[in-house]
């Protein structure tokens, strides 16, 4: 009997490789360590997702749930949770018990052999060891993993040096710190007192609408927004010229809270401490600023991958971005952007241990410009890989929309506005303390 390939996580990656897996009559077996499929989606399901349903459907997926009477939604931007109850939730019922939830990857070798061996290496099986949620272990053989578990459980720290802050783990502790968008509760709680917001990206940018809006609603709520970066850069996205409508409208917006004062964006501004004043946080920059006490602090400076269930297994990442090398230069957010980003496929995601790839927001690392459908790409490709398809899985069958957004990252300390997009969205040349964009 053949092995099984395993796949790691229930999130949208990995219930889209077994469906593709099944239609290529290989037998999938998934192991998510939430209680349920898509559970990191879940996690912030009150969040709504800049891309349209269509790209936000797997093709396998769409013919698996086809034969269920399943309809397909047309259009619309969903919610987290929308996105589970119609499609997620339905995959993985549809791919019944090959979806094992409860159940974490807590490591991944090759039979008999630890990560230094050489000898017969190759023809081994791949061994995934599993834990269950009551704490009982199991072991089972695959033919191939397929690493789709993500990077949700791995937040990065608001210290801007890439550890977390003094006092950090204190303030979280406290209930005072988080590392999700909140919601509309949380954000009711906070009215009428200061809330601050470190991060760039788009999890930032839809924290800072959102925030806005209270901060219209009641304007003695006060909401700081901090950069790391000495220049804004592109942190209001590419606007109208992002081929994603709505991704480049959440700039926008993001832009128009600064410019109308809702907010006030606080650049060069690097964290190194989170103290107590009285059970309320303040913020400490490495230059000597600090910002007054907090009601709370929402920390959006993205993800990392986890690599520490992978110590047995032989990878090549990129040293930056602890992504798969071949993918770290097509994504690196140093230097890409303006739509030079590629799709990837197998070739750029294999390792060195034949058989194992690592796919979804994970295979990114800590670049942050990652779409559903760049995994969905990602996955049909290393199925037909693993099929032994290798016209299909050199075809790219994805063109990746345009951002909007030239020239890379910017300088790190620059002082001055830099150009930051090229495409026409008006750019804040000093807003807070100094001006920036942080990563």
């Amino acid at each position: 009997m053949e092995l099984p390939v395993v796949v790691i996580g229930a999130g949208p990656q990995g219930l889209a490789a077994a469906a593709h897996l099944l239609e290529r009559g290989i037998e999938p077996l998934v192991f998510e360590a939430g209680q349920r499929a898509a559970a990191s989606v879940s996690a912030w399901g009150h969040v709504r997702l800049f891309s349209p349903w269509p790209e936000l459907i797997d093709p396998a997926g769409a013919r698996l749930l086809g034969s269920t009477g399943w309809n397909a939604p047309k259009s619309g931007y969903p919610t987290g949770r929308e996105w589970i109850d119609g499609y997620l939730a339905p995959l993985a019922i549809a791919l019944g018990h090959r979806v094992r939830t409860g159940a974490r990857v807590v490591g991944v070798t090759k039979k008999g052999r630890d990560v230094s061996v050489d000898a017969g290496r190759s023809e081994q099986p791949f061994i995934v060891h599993i834990q269950d949620a009551d704490g009982g272990e199991s072991l089972r053989e695959a033919r191939a993993v397929i690493d789709a578990s993500g990077t949700w459980g791995t937040p990065a720290p608001a210290g801007a040096s890439g550890l977390p802050a003094l006092g950090e783990g204190a303030a979280r502790n406290a209930g005072q710190l988080s590392h999700r968008i909140p919601d509309a509760a949380e954000s009711g709680s906070w009215v009428g007192g200061h809330v601050v917001v470190i991060g760039n990206g788009h999890s930032a940018a839809t924290a800072i609408v959102q925030l806005a809006e209270v901060v219209r609603a009641t304007p003695t709520t006060r909401v700081s927004w901090v950069l790391r970066r000495g220049a804004v850069g592109n942190t209001f996205g590419g606007g109208s010229a992002d081929e994603l409508v709505e991704r480049g409208a959440l700039g926008t917006r993001a832009h128009q809270a600064v410019t109308e004062g809702l907010v006030t964006l606080l650049t060069g501004f690097r964290t190194v401490q989170i103290s107590d004043a009285g059970g309320r946080p303040v913020v400490h920059s490495e230059d000597g600023r600090q910002l007054e006490p907090a009601d709370h602090i929402v920390v959006l400076t993205g993800f990392r991958p986890d690599f520490s269930f992978l110590s047995e297994i032989r990878l090549h990442l990129d040293v930056r971005l602890q992504a798969p090398a071949s993918v770290a230069a097509e994504v690196d957010p140093n230097v890409h952007s303006c739509g030079s980003i590629q799709a990837t496929g197998a070739a750029e995601l294999a390792h060195p241990d034949t058989g194992f790839f690592i796919v979804g927001a994970k295979s990114y690392g800590r670049a942050p410009t990652f779409l559903a459908m760049t995994g969905y790409e990602q996955v049909r490709s290393v199925v037909a890989a693993l099929a032994g398809d290798t016209e299909a899985a050199a075809r790219v069958d994805l063109a990746l929309p345009d951002t909007g957004v030239c020239g890379g990252s910017g300088l790190f300390d620059a002082v001055q506005a830099d150009a930051g997009s090229c495409c026409g969205v008006p750019q804040l040349a000093r807003a807070g303390d100094s001006s920036g964009s942080d990563r």
